[in-house]
């Protein structure tokens, strides 16, 4: 009998999706069956990965989708399952991941009226008013398949939500009736997302001329190198103008770290970025944070046109950085149109060198204090200690998750990474992302070696029981390196930024520490037989780091290296 599941799986096969990252329940045995039904006749459909635990599943499909571009299935139980995602909504949200979630819901029959009526007791208590409303403020788009004879129009409706600019999110929800209704099979319809916005014509003539005049144009951004295609023109712009380059907590390698106009990446630091306060006109592009107010910003004098696939920031309340313009576009097709139109104008080549000069010494000083940071004393291991000799570790074929936290900084600074398409960060802020996105990642490109860099927290946030336990059944080994604090050392940062003099800067403890820690390692190695170290001296460093890649590499189980660096 063709259902409308059958009909939902054979529209996810058209629609690109591989895999369904799956927490069963009583509202899924009509997808059981016909997913059952369709393998038994030789059908090519999704293949379902069995995910203990719901937020690694949706973190899955956020870090497959990060390296493919193509959105999977999340397939999760009731309104329970879909609280149960958690902060990964967020993340895929703030990110602009592309991912489709299909929740049950409960039988909306109970004495047999169709097939699928309630038979168990829990469908009366899992029957909630507003299913939807749980993740409204998050997805692109959310809708209640009513019916099963439209159900592929319905798929294919939220994926070109998922698929259009601002990329993110999308939720359906749907009851055992409905997923069990006879349906007639019919040819399945395509989607198209929307065409990438460009700048008009006038505007992009307008803003080279402005970038051509200015004595220090610098180009901020966050996350234009999920696109790599935009990171080619973005350096095509900055060579040509002589432009700074500065990352505003970058999400992705958004340009060569060793190019001499790289100013590096600010995060919370305290202080003022220097390449900010020299800028006459600052150019951002792809950012939802360009800088701090309170702590650093540009100066009072400088211009400020902002370039953005959603320059309004719909989803932030409160979002102002003194633009003087602000245009919709992709960053790929806008940077390609001014590169267009810098071609057609008489720069100042004299005035270019210069420019290039200025961030060159500048550039120069940051990594030479960057090295000075990277040089052990004695053996104890400090972040930059440790990432350096991950980066001695680095080969072509290697993709980098990282969830650092309060490392963020020091793992972009000390990787030196600046192939596009080689790290990747959640995007939001929802702690325990690495995990699940290493088996999601690794699902998406097997050939690849994938990192996953965590703070202790992440670590923990992450489930990796569940992780760790998915690895194994799926074959997708990782290497997990655990920048180990023995605690969260944000929440205190952040305590110390407020109130630097408090009773809480001089107290022993404020709640934030893990003194003394789980043994991480050994919690991977119980769920699913990875190779597991501690490590506390740097002279333990290189052996450890090659011992877990072999284990990666050769014995096909992921590793977790436990590193012990100063207590918070």
């Amino acid at each position: 009998m063709y259902t409308a599941s059958s009909a939902l799986i054979d529209a996810l096969a058209v629609a690109g999706v591989s895999y369904i990252f799956a927490n069963l329940g009583s509202d899924h045995p009509p997808i059981v069956e016909a997913l059952a039904e369709a393998r038994a006749q030789g059908r090519s459909v999704p293949a379902l990965v069995t995910c203990p635990n719901e937020m690694v599943a949706l973190s899955a499909a956020h870090g497959y989708a990060q390296v493919s571009g193509r959105a999977q299935m999340v397939l999760v139980h009731v309104e329970c399952g879909t609280q149960a995602l958690a902060g990964a909504v967020h993340n895929a949200a703030k990110g602009r991941v592309p991912v489709l979630i299909l929740a049950g819901a409960s039988p909306f029959t109970q004495e047999g009226e169709l097939r699928g009526s309630r038979n168990e007791f829990i469908q009366w208590i899992q029957d909630v008013f507003d299913q939807r409303g749980l993740v409204r403020g998050y997805v692109r788009y959310d809708n209640e398949l009513r019916s099963g004879r439209n159900i592929t129009q319905m798929l294919h409706r939220a994926l070109q939500f998922a698929y259009s600019e601002p990329k993110g999110p999308v939720y359906l929800m749907a009851a055992r009736e409905v997923l069990e209704e006879e349906v007639p099979p019919r040819a399945l319809p395509g989607f198209r997302a929307v065409a990438p916005a460009a700048l008009a014509p006038a505007d992009a003539a307008a803003l080279a001329r402005a970038l051509a005049a200015a004595a220090r144009p610098l180009v901020v951004t966050s996350y234009l190198g999920r696109n790599p295609a935009a990171v080619a023109e973005l350096t095509r712009l900055a060579r040509r103008l002589g432009a700074g380059v500065l990352e505003s907590v970058p999400n992705c390698v958004n340009f060569a770290t060793d190019d001499p106009l790289y100013q590096g990446n600010q995060w919370n630091e305290p202080v003022q970025n220097p390449a900010l306060a020299a800028a006459d006109l600052v150019l951002v592009v792809d950012s939802d944070v360009p800088w701090i107010p309170l702590l650093s910003r540009p100066d009072a004098a400088a211009r400020i046109v902002h370039i953005d696939t959603d320059p309004i920031k719909q989803q932030m309340p409160l979002f102002d950085i003194g633009a003087e313009a602000m245009f919709r576009a992709d960053a790929e097709t806008a940077l390609a149109q001014l590169n267009a139109a810098l071609d057609a104008l008489p720069l100042d080549e004299e005035r270019v060198a210069e420019r290039t000069d200025f961030w060159r010494t500048r550039h120069a000083a940051r990594a030479a204090e960057l090295l000075r940071r990277e040089q052990p004393e004695g053996e104890t291991i400090t972040g930059a200690v440790l990432t350096a000799r991950l980066r001695a570790a680095l080969d072509e074929n290697t993709l980098v998750l990282s969830e650092g936290i309060s490392n963020y900084p020091t793992i972009i600074d000390h990787l030196r990474l600046s192939q596009p398409g080689t790290l990747f960060t959640s995007g939001g802020g929802s702690l325990g992302w690495n995990g699940g996105a290493a088996i999601g990642v690794k699902l998406a490109r097997p050939e690849k070696t994938v990192w996953a860099l965590t703070g202790d927290g992440s670590y923990m946030f992450s489930v990796p029981s569940s992780v760790h336990w998915m690895a194994r059944q799926y074959r997708t080994p990782f290497l997990q390196v655990v920048y180990n604090n023995r605690g969260w050392k944000s929440p205190k940062l952040s305590m110390l930024a407020v109130h630097p003099d408090g009773f809480a800067s001089r107290a022993n403890a404020i709640g934030v520490e893990f003194d003394p820690p789980p043994d991480y390692g050994a919690i991977a190695a119980a769920a699913g037989g990875a190779f597991a170290a501690k490590v506390t001296r740097v002279s333990e460093l290189d052996g450890a780091i090659a011992a877990a890649l072999h284990a990666v590499r050769v014995e096909g189980r992921a590793a977790v290296l436990d590193v012990w660096l100063p207590p918070l």
